[in-house]
């Protein structure tokens, strides 16, 4: 497997992305909602890809606490491949939506844009940890309208609503992420407005192309 994951330093000298659309069809032996060339990852296959090393060195960006993060090798941050902005914890919006997710920071700046991807192997699913409210992230099935399935990190345990199956394609070195509560995958709603612009949903049947799409980086030094 093609590592897309980098070191802290890189991440933060990172360029832009393309955004290329994943259009295969399904294969008849995995979920009519997965397309060909996407694979589940497990713990220990992201575990491994963390692990590896790059040559590619930048001086760390000051302030935060971007060192603490260094600390452990399933620290992540997510990038859209939409956007090509991280995704951020708004751990000071007022309720109901407090701790959404949104991609909408132009570089990882700490602990708002930094996520623990934590595995659970009875389950083979991941839990989703913020760093920035150290809480678990959460598909909110139960609003309605536009908000409706929003992540937010809001949990202080992990249970359905806070499972994920994480999806692989080589050729695009890119991400996806399932939600387990509904099934669906989490798009990054680039085309909302207000507060709620970029927010993660998990709304998508398909993994159709960019909005579903991220790469994640591990913020190992």
């Amino acid at each position: 497997m093609t590592s897309v994951l980098v070191s802290l330093s890189a991440l933060l000298a990172a360029s832009a992305l393309t955004v290329p659309v994943a259009q295969a069809a399904p294969q008849a032996d995995r979920p009519a909602a997965v397309p060909a060339g996407w694979e589940a990852v497990d713990g220990a296959e992201l575990a491994r890809i963390g692990e590896e090393k790059t040559t590619r060195q930048a001086a760390p960006a000051p302030g935060d606490d971007a060192s603490a993060l260094a600390a452990e090798p399933e620290l992540m941050a997510m990038q859209s491949a939409r956007n090509n902005r991280f995704v951020a914890t708004e751990k000071s919006y007022a309720a109901p939506n407090t701790g959404v997710l949104r991609a909408r920071s132009l570089e990882f700046g700490g602990s708002w844009e930094g996520f623990a991807f934590e595995w659970d192997e009875t389950t083979q699913t991941y839990a989703l940890r913020s760093l920035a409210n150290n809480l678990y992230v959460a598909v909110e099935k139960n609003y309605t309208g536009s908000a409706q399935n929003v992540l937010r990190a809001r949990s202080t345990s992990v249970g359905g609503w806070e499972r994920f199956i994480v999806y692989y394609n080589e050729e695009l070195d890119r991400f996806a992420l399932q939600s387990t509560l509904n099934g669906l995958f989490v798009a990054m709603e680039n085309g909302y407005t207000g507060s709620l612009q970029y927010v993660l949903r998990a709304r998508s049947t398909e993994v159709s192309g960019s909005w579903e799409e991220f790469t994640l980086y591990s913020l190992e030094a």
